[in-house]
């Protein structure tokens, strides 16, 4: 439902929820939109992809205890980045917001985030922090760092040394920032890292020191699936630095960004007891920049891979 008054095309915020197989939890994250659409010019959309379980179910009930108040569509299996790129088709806002089924948005988060756009209308990424939910209930606040200046820094925060933090769920994006390539659907997990990425390297981005999102860790999240990273693999990197995606004065960024890949896949690998790959990722570090060597956490694990 749009904020009262306010025409379907003027809708500022669209937050997209992709659902598959998130039955259970999918409640949570609609209710805690609803609560707040009234507080600002936004929608809600949900996007069953194709769920096995009970979702449809699920979003019938809901559509019913709250009529009107949020639209929701079915299509076949495609994996998220095809729910999202979806989502950016059928999304009225100027802004959107992609909280997965199993998160929550924080109290607030959408009145914060209109304030925040109408001061910064320049902005076409607007991060936010976050809280993290353990299974155990345990909460830690994640809040949002200042950022740096330029697009190379920015870029190299993100990707290298980690000092820039993004989360979907907790950030909004200018419908814009999709026109160099929207989500690969080739890759399974890491999909987004190539759209922020892109948005890092090219449009203006701000920072809301708050908290938007609750964001829930488990272990069995897609992130943490050794299959589809290794299906990803090292050619994720392709991805990030396409042309299209990535200035020609960033490219030099691409091999550090690949060594650091084949050192993550190393670690999943090493990690899942899989240590034919983990030499193989290491090799591959190693080789695409001998800087890796000095990665001590990593180098250790690979001298433990000499006795194994």
């Amino acid at each position: 439902m749009a904020w009262k008054g306010t025409p379907l095309s003027e809708l500022l915020i669209s937050v997209v929820i992709p659902a598959y197989n998130y039955a259970k939890t999918l409640p949570r994250a609609v209710e805690s939109v609803l609560a707040q659409l009234a507080d600002a010019q936004a929608e809600l959309l949900v996007i069953d992809d194709g769920s096995t379980d009970a979702t449809p179910q699920v979003l019938e009930q809901l559509q019913a205890q709250h009529p009107g108040r949020f639209r929701a569509l079915r299509k076949p299996n495609g994996g998220l980045s095809s729910v999202r790129n979806r989502g950016i088709v059928e999304a009225s806002g100027r802004y959107l917001i992609f909280l997965d089924a199993d998160d929550e948005m924080a109290q607030g988060a959408l009145a914060a985030l209109t304030q925040h756009i109408a001061s910064h209308p320049e902005s076409r990424l607007v991060i936010g922090g976050h809280w993290s939910v353990f299974d155990d209930g345990r909460r830690s606040l994640h809040a949002v760092k200042p950022l740096p200046a330029t697009a190379r820094q920015r870029v190299r925060g993100y990707l290298l040394d980690k000092t820039v933090s993004l989360s979907n769920g907790a950030c909004a994006m200018h419908r814009e920032v999709f026109a160099p390539g929207n989500y690969p659907e080739h890759l399974r997990n890491v999909e987004d890292i190539p759209v922020f990425a892109q948005v890092l390297a090219r449009f203006p981005c701000s920072v809301l020191d708050q908290p938007l999102a609750l964001i829930y860790k488990h272990g069995d999240s897609m992130r943490h699936d050794l299959k589809q990273s290794l299906a990803a693999g090292a050619g994720m990197v392709d991805e990030v630095f396409s042309p299209a995606r990535m200035p020609a004065e960033l490219q030099d960024l691409r091999q550090p960004f690949l060594a650091q890949r084949c050192l993550s896949l190393f670690r999943d690998c090493y990690s899942a007891g899989d240590y034919v790959n983990a030499k193989a990722f290491y090799r591959q570090a190693v080789r695409t920049d001998v800087r890796a060597l000095t990665r001590w956490s990593y180098t250790r694990k690979a001298i433990r891979l000499l006795f194994k």
